[in-house]
């Protein structure tokens, strides 16, 4: 994707011009989030755009810790943030009850554990006016606090990792399938709808498929600068890749199509392993092909691996070489798991309600 925009895929809406500085309405959705709401917050309330103009949800998930005392706090201070209960806990709800109660021209998606360029809200409307899209954002950009994070930016790096994603290339520019959080004109969620209230993950790669069948476009920039802190633990990322899974599988069940076939990957590699594991045990025949199978994908991870911790540190060799099967297998079987659920509780799914036309 070169750095010259092009025409808008499918762009057969035509939208009022965007004013050149709109109302924003940031909404930060959060649990739990004592070790990095602070942060956020000061970022959006140091945003270089007029303090009249922003207004701030954070809407938080019914929190354990101390999060909804610092956001109480900052919000004392400052009468432009508002902290809001989330009794649907996950992000897609806590998303939807900051649009309603919005009154932005643009939304402005914020997640807890991610640092914000001062001028993100201003990038985002000058790239909104500048392409008429409906949903501008820049790449998902990986920060590191530990060697596993460190090793994990690494591997988030590579097209092993995610597949030659847009949105994780810093470098690419254009209309994309999806962006990092997003900053959303309202005719967005007027048009396509809402986040999907019963999505658990994957709601923002799910509201970005809806915008674009509706004719709209969604926008990757270079000059839209965020950081986020992936997660800290071998565990953690293997929760977190299953339900990944799961929520790809939500959206082909719900969509009935994915806007490409590269989420579906990890899902045709565990099935394949899998039908080729079963058939070895019965048919000996079948076990070269499946030690074949294993040591191409052995060979390709080491080598990966190798050439990722030869750029940053040696050191993450062996850990790069667990973080690949570790998100593939995930990614695969909670892909599996999701078309299961999804076909047990078909009769139970529901559209996401629209934001009524002002």
């Amino acid at each position: 994707m070169s750095g010259v925009v092009s025409a808008p895929p499918r762009g057969r809406l035509r939208l009022r011009p965007l004013a050149e500085r709109p109302r924003c309405s940031i909404i930060i959705p959060c649990y739990n989030e004592e070790g990095f709401i602070e942060d956020v917050l000061r970022a959006a309330l140091q945003q270089r755009y007029p303090p009249d103009l922003l207004e701030i949800f954070v809407v938080d998930g019914g929190s354990t810790d101390r999060t909804r005392e610092i956001v109480a706090r900052v919000a004392a201070a400052d009468p432009r943030v508002t902290l809001l209960h989330n009794p649907g806990r996950v992000q897609a709800a806590a998303m939807n009850l900051g649009i309603r109660r919005s009154r932005g021209q643009v939304i402005v998606r914020m997640d807890a554990h991610a640092d914000y360029a001062d001028d993100y809200v201003a990038a985002s409307v000058a790239v909104l006016r500048r392409t008429g899209a409906l949903n501008a954002g820049g790449a998902a950009r990986p920060r590191y606090r530990n060697g596993f994070q460190r090793a994990l930016c690494a591997a988030l790096s590579s097209p092993l990792g995610v597949g030659g994603s847009a949105y994780r290339d810093p470098s690419r520019e254009g209309f994309v399938e999806s962006v990092f959080n997003g900053a959303f004109r309202r005719e967005a969620f007027e048009i396509a709808g809402l986040y999907d209230p019963a999505a658990i993950t994957n709601e923002d790669a799910e509201l970005n498929q809806r915008i674009i069948e509706a004719g709209g476009a969604v926008y990757l920039s270079r000059a839209i600068v965020a950081h986020y802190y992936p997660r800290a633990s071998l565990a953690a990322l293997a929760r977190q890749y299953f339900a990944y899974g799961m929520g790809r599988a939500r959206t082909l069940l719900c969509r009935r199509r994915l806007l490409s076939l590269r989420p579906m990957v990890p899902f045709l590699a565990v099935t394949v392993f899998a039908l080729l594991a079963l058939a070895s045990v019965g048919l000996a025949s079948i076990r070269p092909a499946l030690a074949g199978a294993s040591l191409a994908y052995a060979a390709l991870v080491i080598a990966e691996s190798l050439r990722l911790s030869r750029r940053a540190s040696v050191a993450d060799f062996p850990l790069l070489c667990a973080l690949f099967p570790t998100m593939h297998a995930a990614h695969g079987l909670g892909f599996w798991a999701g078309l299961l659920r999804g076909a047990r509780d078909r009769a139970r799914r529901r559209e996401a309600g629209r934001l009524p036309v002002r």
